[in-house]
C-alpha cells in the first residue's frame, strides 16, 4: 500500500517527516483502493478500529492504541533497525452456538497492524509498554538535544 501512496499524489518524495508514511492500512482508502490491495492487507485490515494517538512531549513520544477487549498477550510491539515501530495482534471471532441467533454484529474480529518509523532522536533500547483498560501505551523516550559544546582557544603571540 505505501507504494500506491506517491502514485496516488504524483510520485514526490520529500524530506518531511511523516510518521504515519508506514501504515499498513488506513480506513480512508478503504473504499477507493479496495480492488487494489491483496488478500493480506485486506485480512489485516478487519480490525480497522484500532485508533493510535501519537503525542511528542519534551521526554518522549508516547502512542497510546484503543484496544477494547484485547488481552496484553494478544498484542505484540515490536522496533525493527530501521527505527519502524510495529503494533500488531487479533480479536478472535465470537464463538457461535448452533441455537444463537444474532441481530446485530458491529464488533471487529481478525488481525491488525499498525507501522510507524519512529524520528531520529528516539532512543530505540528503552522503548516500553503497558497495557490498562483496553489502551496500549507506547513510551518511546527521546535523546536529549546535545548543546554544541563552546570550546575556548588560546591566542598565541
Amino acid at each position: 500500500m505505501s507504494q500506491l501512496i506517491p502514485s496516488l499524489f504524483g510520485g514526490r518524495r520529500t524530506n518531511v517527516f511523516d510518521p504515519f508514511s508506514l501504515d499498513v492500512w488506513d480506513p480512508l482508502f478503504s473504499s477507493a483502493l479496495a480492488n487494489n490491495v491483496p488478500s493480506s492487507a485486506r485480512e489485516t485490515s478487519a480490525f480497522v478500529n484500532a485508533r493510535i494517538d501519537w503525542k511528542e512531549t519534551p521526554q518522549a513520544h508516547v502512542i497510546k492504541a484503543d484496544l477494547p477487549g484485547l488481552k496484553k498477550e494478544q498484542v505484540k510491539v515490536e522496533v525493527d533497525e530501521g527505527r519502524v515501530l510495529q503494533i500488531s495482534g487479533e480479536r478472535s471471532k465470537e464463538e457461535e452456538e448452533k441455537n444463537d441467533k444474532w441481530h446485530r454484529i458491529e464488533r471487529s474480529s481478525g488481525k491488525f497492524m499498525r507501522r510507524f518509523r519512529l524520528p531520529e532522536n528516539a532512543v530505540m533500547d528503552q522503548i516500553k509498554a503497558s497495557m490498562e483498560d483496553g489502551v496500549l501505551t507506547v513510551t518511546v523516550p527521546k535523546k536529549e538535544d546535545e548543546k554544541p559544546q563552546v570550546k575556548t582557544i588560546d591566542i598565541s603571540g
